[in-house]
């Protein structure tokens, strides 16, 4: 009895031998596949990830310029508002000193007589005038005083055409009222008489 179970034992044994092989060489074939589809599998996916990284990282890199230009852009806008507010800001104050500068001229227009009180009175006008003059041309307000030039409608305003033989058309042949520019801006146009062809 003891050598009928030890030859089962022995049969089953050698089967086993004979069987392993055959089982490794399948698994090995099945495994080899598989690993190359999940390569395959692998690589497509990487590539399509990696696609789309790179197409979010232009997208991404599109907005950052985007920003920085506007950046730029409002740094150049801010800068240039900043520029014009230091030029531009004496200009409601401007307006109000040149109507008291044309108080002052036609008040020495109508300083008459030749008393020692009328002189004084006048070289003191005189004098103030020249003061405003001086701080005007200081805070580059500059007067804008046309006769005998050509008309310009960007810087004179017309109040009246006249005939004239000595002059040509559209020459500015008296000016009403000086105007005034502040740092090339015009803050009041000089009011003028244009010739126009004689008739």
């Amino acid at each position: 009895m003891s050598s009928e179970q030890e030859s089962p034992e022995n049969e089953v044994e050698v089967d086993l031998e004979n069987q392993e092989p055959t089982v490794d060489e399948n698994t090995e074939e099945e495994t080899v596949e598989a690993e190359a589809q999940i390569e395959e599998v692998s690589i497509e996916e990487l590539q399509k990830q990696l696609t789309a990284a790179e197409q979010k990282a232009a997208e991404n890199l599109d907005k950052a310029l985007r920003v920085q230009a506007d950046m730029e852009n409002l740094k150049r806008r801010t800068s240039k508002d900043l520029e014009n507010a230091h030029k531009f800001a004496l200009d409601g104050f401007s307006k109000e000193m040149v109507t008291v500068i044309d108080s002052l001229e036609l008040g020495l227009q109508a300083i008459t007589g030749d008393s020692e009180e009328v002189k004084k009175f006048r070289e003191g006008s005189e004098l103030t005038l020249k003061q405003f003059e001086a701080a005007f041309t200081k805070f580059n307000i500059e007067k804008i005083d046309p006769t005998g030039e050509a008309f310009n409608p960007e810087l004179h305003q017309a109040m009246a055409m006249q005939p004239s033989e000595d002059a040509e058309p559209n020459t500015v042949l008296n000016t009403f009222q000086k105007g005034y520019s502040l740092n090339g801006r015009l803050i009041r146009p000089a009011m003028v008489v244009v010739a126009k062809a004689a008739e």
